[in-house]
């Protein structure tokens, strides 16, 4: 494949993170709506919220065994018009039935499609010779930014969930499915050597989990922000209401800031180093929560997080294609899977130790999860993680 192919590969995965990250968005931020759209009552919407999790890891599994016959792009081609559709379902049905199918079917799908992507960023970093990984993710958190924003303003005009929803999937599927022709990687980059998903090889569990942890740590501090972040704000360090809506979007713009520069990081100073660097300063987020005497306080802990866990997964992803460089696909689904294990226990964890003890102190406990990242660190460490001074691979494309 040519260096153009390579980067119009780069540009379509990009748009794909980015697309992704509005339709996630604008699914979480409205949760609340879709309770009452659908009368969902409090003691059964945390089963919906816990279903999608669970069927994206069923997803991310049956993704695993389909890459070993087709490429990745093929399954993200066709998941994430399937992903747009079901959030299109969410808003439009009546009846509790079709809400549970609705988000059935997003589950499932999204979790093929952040695999498929995520394997795809992986074999194109690999073409690249050098880390372009974060920048991805950084589309996400861009993605993440635009949703929310949406979803504000549908909840501002008081807009029904369908209308909310119509104008992004009108716009985003077809963007997305012109784009899917542009799809590439470094497989197919460098000849198809690996076979259909470039698996030519077997996964080691036993090596691998040392990163499906970082994996799980990783989202449970995000899910502590995402679910936990206003009501800490409002309830223990008394802000306004308006106010305790700020430290997510806060959070969404620093992660998308440090993911937009980490790469640099990454070539300059090696995977180990940032996320090392990454750990210690989301540990210390946490701590200014944990110990803050006012709102603002708070904010700054939160806004400190966002630069500290952004690192993590996008370099636990990569790390795992390094590690089993024959078969990355295969790492990449097994990794994913626990990104959904720290998102289901991250918030009844937090909660249930706040309702015990105390929110401060529930703070503490993802602190010290994502700390435990540095006993980790040198799985981050391959000899291919250092892209760039003197630690190129041999013969790999040189593309913008």
């Amino acid at each position: 494949m040519t260096n153009a192919g390579l980067r119009h590969g780069r540009a379509s995965l990009t748009l794909s993170f980015f697309v992704q990250g509005v339709t996630f968005a604008l699914l979480v931020t409205r949760i609340p709506a879709i309770q009452d759209r659908y009368g969902i009552s409090d003691g059964l919407l945390p089963v919906f919220l816990a279903a999608v999790p669970i069927l994206a890891g069923v997803g991310s599994v049956v993704t695993e065994k389909v890459v070993l016959r087709v490429r990745p792009g093929i399954v993200l081609r066709w998941a994430q018009p399937v992903v747009l559709l079901a959030l299109l379902g969410a808003g439009a049905g009546n009846a509790m039935w079709e809400a549970a199918l609705a988000l059935g079917l997003f589950g499932l799908s999204v979790g093929a499609l952040d695999a498929s992507m995520n394997m795809m960023g992986v074999s194109l970093q690999r073409a690249y010779g050098r880390s372009i990984m974060l920048g991805f993710h950084a589309a996400y958190s861009l993605g993440g930014i635009a949703g929310a924003s949406m979803a504000w303003a549908g909840a501002h005009w008081d807009l029904s969930l369908l209308v909310s929803y119509l104008p992004a999937v009108v716009v985003l599927l077809p963007a997305a499915f012109v784009g899917s022709r542009w799809y590439s990687d470094g497989a197919s980059a460098q000849g198809g050597a690996e076979g259909p998903g470039g698996n030519a090889g077997p996964v080691s569990f036993k090596l691998l989990m040392p990163l499906c942890l970082v994996m799980s740590f990783a989202y449970i501090g995000d899910s502590t922000v995402s679910n936990w972040s206003a009501k800490y704000l409002q309830d223990v360090l008394g802000s306004s209401e308006q106010m305790s809506t700020l430290p997510y979007n806060v959070y969404m713009v620093t992660t998308l800031l440090g993911r937009a520069v980490g790469d640099l990081g990454v070539r300059r100073f090696g995977a180990v180093a940032v996320v090392r660097g990454g750990s210690v300063l989301a540990a210390a987020g946490f701590v200014v929560v944990a110990t803050a005497g006012g709102a603002w306080a708070g904010m700054l802990g939160f806004t400190v997080l966002g630069l500290g866990l952004c690192v993590i997964v996008p370099q636990t992803f990569a790390a795992g294609g390094r590690m089993f460089p024959g078969a990355s696909d295969t790492a990449i689904a097994r990794l994913n899977v626990f990104n959904y294990v720290g998102f289901l226990v991250g918030s009844p964890l937090v909660g249930a130790i706040g309702d015990a003890w105390s929110y401060r102190g529930a703070m503490l406990v993802p602190m010290v999860l994502v700390l435990a990242t540095l006993v980790y660190a040198k799985s981050f460490g391959a000899e291919p993680a250092r892209y760039g001074g003197g630690h190129e691979r041999p013969r790999t494309a040189d593309v913008g």
